[in-house]
This record gives structure tokens, sequence and C-alpha cells, in this order.
């Protein structure tokens, strides 16, 4: 396979239209489960590290996408948590211990739900994460590479990984190493998963406006805050869900 702007596209192509495919079911599940959990006054919590934050971003905060929702990162340890910036690092991702604390920093309540991004889906802060949320009664939703995850051992003292603990998993399609052309010398280019993991996001989101729709209700959905009223339309639902969702860092 030749590596070129247009090999990748036609892998990104490929990969996108299997994906949408094989996770159609599980979209409406992640999407019913979500659904039933704003009903209840629940909110979205998405968590993501390394590259895998672009999925939290993409759920959290943005034009298009739903207000109750709040984004976790490890910088919340020192965002809001007070810990020093040097805390913060490459593998702080392993630390399974990072994961009480981020819950514990977080605004959440017994009926919110959550979407956890891993490609791997062995490192034991994610790990961990998972089993706190399910331990505390939460709905969960893994998005991850089922291949990439297959050919990792755990770094997780449980053994277990994300996957293991999910109500939903959607599998974002992605190879082992995530890189889809290969290079002459070893290794490869090109990158799927962040790319495949917002489609996912998307469509779940969709789904879950339609629930709501069907069901005639109005949807909490953000407008551009770079459009004319814009602002003023997202201060109103945002208010409803004061002190619950974070916006900004």
């Amino acid at each position: 396979m030749t590596v070129s702007a247009e090999a990748y596209l036609a892998v990104v192509t490929e990969t996108i239209g299997r994906v949408a495919a094989e996770q159609r079911r599980n979209v409406a599940d992640a999407a019913d489960l979500i659904a039933a959990a704003l009903r209840a006054d629940g909110v979205v919590h998405a968590f993501g590290t390394g590259h895998s934050e672009a999925l939290a971003m993409e759920i959290a905060g943005r034009a298009g996408g739903l207000v109750p929702t709040n984004r976790i990162a490890l910088r919340d340890l020192v965002l809001v948590g007070g810990d020093p910036a040097d805390v913060l690092g490459p593998k702080l991702e392993r630390d399974p211990a990072v994961a009480h604390r981020l819950y514990e920093l977080a605004p959440i309540r017994p009926q919110d739900v959550f979407v956890l991004a891993s490609n791997s889906g062995v490192n034991g802060a994610m790990v961990e994460f998972a089993s706190v949320v399910k331990e505390r009664g939460h709905g969960l939703v893994a998005i991850t590479s089922a291949q990439h995850s297959a050919r990792m051992a755990s770094r997780h003292p449980s053994g277990r990984k994300l996957a293991d603990f999910a109500d939903v998993v959607l599998d974002n399609g992605a190879p082992y190493g995530d890189a889809t052309l290969p290079l002459p010398g070893g290794g490869a280019v090109g990158a799927v998963s962040s790319i495949t993991a917002a489609l996912l996001a998307q469509q779940i989101v969709a789904e879950v406006v339609a629930r709501l729709v069907a069901a005639g209700e109005r949807p909490p959905v953000y407008l551009s805050a770079n459009i004319t009223g814009g602002d003023e339309h997202n201060a109103e639902l945002e208010a409803r869900y004061a002190g619950r969702i974070r916006r900004g860092s």
C-alpha cells in the first residue's frame, strides 16, 4: 500500500463505512442509555486521556451537541483539585489511583451517565475509573478498539480492561497501533481512532436527540457561540445545569 493522502482517504472511507454498519445496534443501545439518563435529569460525563480526550470534547460543550454534558480530564487534578502542575505527565494515565480523585472532583449525581474513550482500553486510570463508575451505579458507554485491546495485556492490577465494565461497548474499528499505512522500514502512519470515535460520538448524539424529539420533548442542544443569539440561547440552557457542567478547561 502506498503512503499518500489518497491512500489514507481510502482507508478512512472504508473504516468509517465498516464502523457505521457494524456499530449501528450499539449506537442505538448507547442512545437509549443516555436518553434515559437525561430524562431522569442526568448529565453525560465524558472522559478520555491522550488523543482519546478528543472524544470527550466531541461529546461535551460543542455546537450541535447536548448541553447536559461535562468533560472530565486529567488536568482537573490541577485546575480543580489544586495539585501542582508537575503531577501531569505522559504516564499519569497508567496510574489507577488517579481515577478516584477525578471522580470525587467531578460534579456527579447518581442519575448521571458516562462515556469513556480509550483506544487500547488497558491503562490503569481509565480501567479504574470505569470500575468506580460501575461501583457507584452509573450507566457506562465505552468506545475502544476491539482489535488493539485484544492484543494488549491490561495495565490494571485486576487484569481487566475498559470494555469489561461497560454496559455498551462501541468498537472504533482502529487496527492494532492505530496507524493504517505501513512504511517500508517498519511502522505506519495515518491513525484513524480519533475520526471514527468522533463519528460514533456524533451518531450517538443524533440518536439521543431523535428519541427526545419523537417523545415530544425539546432537546437541550447547543447553538454555535459564533452565530447571532448563540450565547443567549446557550446560557439559558446551561443555567438549568448550574454547578453540574464545566466549560472552558
